[in-house]
């Protein structure tokens, strides 16, 4: 490969990278650790530039299109606290019971077949 080559490869990957940057930046995760301070919003604790990848944007109303600009849907939560806020809501879902409606979502029904009704029968006939 020749240097001219070498530089116009180099020059190419150097505007892939801001593009990269770029398109990173638009995000809803780097427009919110713009925003932000880097402190978990449950446990308090704080982040640095070495483990900021812990930090994660937890959307309040669990709707991640819901990207409003001024950030009043997000909520930095560290990973821990962030899994632990997911496993309530699943939590509170299972809790609920059937025939409950749990965010909005439409109640469950019951079941109405009863596939095994008739299994003592079944084996009664196939001993014989």
């Amino acid at each position: 490969m020749t240097d001219s080559a070498k530089r116009a490869h180099a020059d190419r990957m150097v505007v892939e990278a801001v593009q990269r940057r770029q398109q990173r930046e638009m995000g809803y995760r780097e427009q919110a650790l713009k925003l932000f301070p880097w402190v978990c919003g449950r446990c308090a604790r704080e982040f640095t530039h070495a483990n900021v990848q812990q930090l994660t944007v937890h959307h309040r109303d669990h709707n991640h299109h819901n990207n409003p600009k001024d950030g009043s849907n997000w909520e930095l939560l560290c990973i821990y606290c962030h899994e632990n806020e997911h496993a309530r809501e699943l939590d509170a879902a299972a809790s609920a019971g059937p025939g409950s409606a749990v965010d909005g979502k439409a109640p469950a029904r019951p079941a109405t077949s009863q596939p095994l009704a008739n299994l003592k029968a079944l084996l009664e006939r196939a001993g014989k």
